[in-house]
């Protein structure tokens, strides 16, 4: 097998890949366009996530394919991708660029929304803790996954926040999703009191220009989606998190969660920005799976 890092090289093992569809198969230019255009997605995904070729398992390709669907990815369009990528890595072995396909026996992509990564409460407070908040940027950090976490923001509205938008006093933030629709979402008590020791003393020393957004990067600039993405990895590390870790887990977490403990399917919905509460209810699914293990773990009849 082919270990070098050229391994890793997914723009160039994609374009190979094409260039063998177009030889090989007789496929339509449009199904090719489809197969590019999904691939080539694909790839940027792994480059955001420092995911080599030779790293994806299956989780990989399913936490992939989840987020895809949950951002309103069409079953059938979510079947045309698992398509492409079992081609692909079937291709990657056939070559001896990899050793294994981490898309086989994977099943169909419709059925994947009702199983949405979580982590355990005890997980959410290892990596709330895992920010060293002596310095400004770890306490910068804290700060930002209490806010993830206690409101259930896509990783573009986290970022994408300004100070104009945030409350502390009576606690909510102002996000605008998709389409620029605006919904209000509370914060609680622990994302207030990180927000406000933020506020005070790290963020007046990170900003140097007067910026409107709420969270900066080290040089006071704005914080990039991918630059956010590095920080939550760093952090699940130190906090010894084993799963799969993305923005979409804190905001699967924060949603399978309050609805554990009782809250109201449609108030999920819309502090989650849901357009149909259809979307809303895989958490209600996930919610019941936990539930059911706890009871068959704790309970002394199960």
């Amino acid at each position: 097998m082919n270990t070098t890092a050229d391994a890793d090289s997914i723009g160039s093992q994609v374009a190979e890949y094409l260039a063998h569809l177009m030889v090989e198969r007789n496929l339509s230019a449009r199904t090719l366009d489809a197969y590019a255009r999904d691939l080539r997605q694909f790839g940027v995904w792994l480059t955001t996530e420092n995911v080599g070729l030779h790293q994806v398992q299956r989780a990989t390709v399913r936490s992939y394919i989840g987020l895809r669907r949950d951002q309103g990815l069409a079953a059938r369009s979510a079947a045309r991708l698992l398509s492409a990528l079992r081609g692909f890595f079937l291709y990657l072995v056939h070559e001896e660029v990899l050793d294994h396909d981490p898309t086989a026996d994977l099943r169909s992509p419709a059925l994947w929304r009702t199983v949405p990564n979580v982590l355990s409460e005890e997980e959410v407070e290892a990596l709330l803790a895992a920010p060293d908040t002596t310095s400004p940027i770890g306490l910068r950090d804290r700060a930002m996954l209490e806010t993830l976490y206690a409101t259930g923001l896509r990783v573009s509205e986290l970022v994408g926040l300004e100070l104009s938008q945030v409350r502390l006093d009576p606690g909510f933030v102002r996000a605008f999703g998709k389409g620029r629709k605006e919904r209000i979402v509370p914060l609680g008590s622990s994302a207030v009191s990180w927000l406000e020791r933020y506020l005070a003393t790290a963020r007046p020393r990170l900003d140097r220009d007067r910026r409107p957004e709420l969270f900066l990067n080290a040089r006071g600039g704005h914080l990039s989606r991918q630059g956010f993405y590095k920080i939550l990895r760093g952090h699940g590390l130190r906090a010894d998190i084993r799963t799969h870790l993305s923005p979409h887990v804190l905001r699967h977490s924060f949603a399978t969660h309050l609805l554990e403990h009782g809250a109201d399917l449609r108030a999920v919905q819309m502090m989650l920005g849901h357009s149909s509460l259809t979307t809303t209810e895989i958490y209600t699914h996930v919610a019941r799976e936990r539930l059911r293990r706890l009871y068959d773990e704790k309970h002394p009849r199960a």
